[in-house]
């Protein structure tokens, strides 16, 4: 037996101490450890234990977790999950025998349309089969950082799929990422994964979660095996010491569809799956989606694709832990940044055309008072979204409408905005017209417009009627950047390169609409999804790095593009944020030329909310290379920041490690650019080991 017992925080020379391979059942590879890790380290060769040992808060007297890892085949990986609530006391057992449950679910990708990059897809229809994902121990390599630690363990596999099983500690806080990393060689493969913990019969005494309806739920652990709706994505397993909870990457782990209803994203109860007989708790993704467009998660060949669940454990009862999760996103929230105001865009939530149908049905204008407050805009202010940018009437009837009937939905628009906006939420008009540019876009005006999408022959571009009101007809792309010039109107491209979008804004590039400064550039969301990336949306940022080498001052700003809303959803997961550099947010009746006129300027920063990046700077001084700066702060701790910069035909990237931070913190980033002659622009992004993110506007180099 090898094993060091000196204190968590003091400095330990690991591998002066330790062997680089010690001899046992499944050989343990130990020359990655950081000298300086506060993580402990015990090493049991004659039983194949495994000890790590770290601080479970911030505080020198405060509470210190453990895992022991049986690395014996055909045994409970998670031997023991231990608490003590101090150095000196003694440690309490929270959790014995522990089987990590991963479930593969493989299906066949449609590479015929557009290869990856794909939405409009069914995997849900066609054959696929679910593999339990096996682990028989062949080898454990263990690496640290001072303030992290990570277990590889060899010997994983699920049909044709392969690799390791990887565990990682963060020191100051009591959660465990954990992983199944699975590769194959097979093409066209579309993936999902159900993941969890499961308990001996017997030992664990019940199940807690948050029904996103009903509120704060709890089951005996004899309950029989379901699928449960949980709000923040976490259900905790309860025992007589304490309990651990479960839980997924908030955004990653969600893969894009139409719909953001809550289709019961956690399981829990005894029997979930016959290859890890227990009582569990886990999370899950359900293989039909909203039955509509299903597109699942890439899988590549040859990618590592990292399958993560999140254990956090404690003595607390599991509402207490459960709480304690919730505040890494905030509680599902985005939180407030002095000087910032959080703007949210399209979203096809159809109130106006359904205000329409009830009226009409009713044969009278009353607002229905289901639809006085309606269940939207409440999930957008506990959100803590303060301005809302819709894209209605996206049916594809509205390019064929007449005048009347089309201006009738338009002031129905703007009467309705008008009145769910108040001094602290403000809702924006706005449309994806998908007419007359290429593809699918978004338009944003600074007030009221009322604008036709066709143009018959002997319509005039615009009209003024009786009441003095300016109607514009546009039937071309010069019409539409004609009416963007005389409205201060933005637009950009939706869900570019994907989707209705595929090909742009890259066929339209040398368009005079593109290189007015009227069009934004493209929008950001995390679509495809593929789990062998580290980052999320990268579709985006390519397409926003593009437009900026072609010449052109464009952005990204953040898009969630899904349909009905409603306080239950599963919204948080879809959603991400743009926060403007605002001070107040812009009353409805007074026009919110603000919010267009720093959009146009890049003054904002795009996040999932778990990450801030204020304040982005570009800071020279005599004598020394040009910095960027940026105030973060973070709830996870992070991965990577990465500085990237062009120069007008290829983009340049310089990552920066970030594994020395921990949970919950903030600080401020400077670094400096990339040495590379003729850069043209730059901008920052950082991520946390989660896969959120936050990413700055591009800042353009003299």
């Amino acid at each position: 037996m090898i094993s060091l017992r000196l204190s968590l925080r003091t400095p330990v020379l690991l591998t002066a101490l330790l062997p680089p391979f010690t001899r046992a059942a499944v050989p343990v590879d130990l020359s990655g450890l950081a000298p300086d890790s506060e993580i402990r380290i015990t090493h049991d060769t004659t039983t194949d234990l495994l000890t790590l040992d770290w601080p479970a808060s911030a505080s020198a007297s405060g509470p210190l977790a453990s895992l022991t890892l049986n690395l014996t085949k055909d045994k409970p990986l998670l031997s023991r999950l231990a608490w003590q609530t101090a150095p000196a006391a003694a440690p309490t057992t929270i959790a014995e025998n522990l089987t990590p449950l991963t479930i593969l679910t493989v299906g066949h990708r449609d590479l015929t349309r557009n290869g990856w990059m794909i939405f409009f897809d069914k995997v849900h229809t066609r054959p696929s089969q679910r593999f339990p994902v096996r682990l028989a121990p062949t080898s454990a390599k263990l690496t640290s950082t001072a303030t992290r630690a990570r277990i590889a363990i060899g010997g994983l596999t699920a049909d044709t799929f392969s690799g390791s099983y990887e565990l990682t500690l963060f020191s100051g806080s009591p959660l465990i990422q954990a992983e199944a990393v699975l590769s194959t060689a097979q093409n066209n493969r579309a993936i999902l994964y159900d993941a969890g913990l499961v308990a001996p019969f017997g030992r664990a005494t019940g199940y807690s979660w948050i029904d996103p309806r009903t509120g704060p739920q709890s089951a005996p652990a004899d309950t029989p095996a379901g699928v449960r709706a949980a709000r923040y994505r976490t259900a905790a397993l309860e025992f007589p010491g304490g309990n651990v909870t479960v839980f997924p990457p908030p955004h990653r782990y969600l893969y894009p569809l139409d719909f953001a209803d809550n289709f019961g994203f956690n399981w829990l109860g005894r029997h979930y799956d016959s290859s890890a007989p227990g009582d569990g708790v886990g999370i899950r993704q359900p293989p039909t989606g909203d039955n509509r467009y299903v597109p699942w998660v890439n899988a590549p060949p040859g990618t590592a694709q990292r399958l993560p669940i999140f254990y956090r454990f404690g003595p607390a009862a599991g509402t207490a832990e459960i709480a304690a999760v919730t505040t890494y996103t905030h509680g599902d929230r985005f939180a407030p940044l002095p000087g910032y105001k959080t703007f949210s865009s399209h979203y096809h939530v159809e109130h106006t055309l359904d205000l329409l149908a009830r009226q009409k049905a009713a044969g009278h204008d009353a607002i229905p008072a289901d639809l006085r407050d309606p269940g939207f805009a409440r999930a957008f202010r506990a959100a803590g979204i303060d301005i809302v940018h819709l894209a209605e009437f996206h049916n594809g009837q509205t390019p064929k409408l007449a005048t009347e009937p089309r201006l009738a939905q338009l002031r129905l628009m703007h009467a309705e905005c008008a009145r769910l906006s108040d001094g602290n939420f403000l809702l924006l008009p706005g449309e994806e017209p998908n007419v007359h540019l290429g593809g699918h876009w978004i338009s944003f005006f600074p007030q009221p417009v009322l604008w036709v999408l066709n143009r018959p022959a002997e319509k005039p571009f615009v009209e003024t009627n009786s009441a003095g009101e300016s109607i514009y007809h546009v039937g071309n792309p010069a019409d539409v950047l004609a009416l963007m010039q005389r409205e201060r109107g933005l637009m950009w491209a939706a869900h570019a390169r994907i989707k209705g979008t595929i090909g742009f804004p890259d066929n339209y590039r040398d368009t005079p609409f593109f290189q007015s400064p009227h069009y934004l550039g493209a929008a950001w969301k995390a679509m495809p999804a593929d789990y062998s990336r580290d980052t999320l949306g990268w579709r985006v940022l390519d397409t926003l790095d593009d437009m900026n080498n072609w010449g052109a001052d464009k952005r990204a700003l953040g898009e969630v593009d899904v349909f009905k809303i409603e306080p239950h959803s599963e919204l948080y997961g879809h959603l991400n944020v743009n926060y403007l550099k605002l001070d107040r947010i812009p009353r409805f009746a007074d026009g919110w030329q603000p919010v267009l006129d720093v959009l146009r300027r890049g003054e904002f920063f795009v996040t999932t909310g778990e990450i801030l990046a204020a304040d982005t700077t570009l800071v020279r001084s005599a004598g020394a290379a040009p910095r960027l700066t940026a105030q973060l702060a973070w709830t996870l701790p992070l991965a990577f920041a990465e500085i990237v910069a062009g120069d007008g035909t290829t983009t340049r990237r310089r990552r920066i490690d970030l594994s020395d931070t921990r949970a919950f913190s903030s600080r401020p980033f400077s670094a400096p650019l990339p040495n590379e002659a003729g850069l043209r622009w730059v901008r920052l992004a950082v991520w946390d080991i989660a896969g959120n993110g936050a990413f700055s506007q591009p800042i353009a180099l003299p």
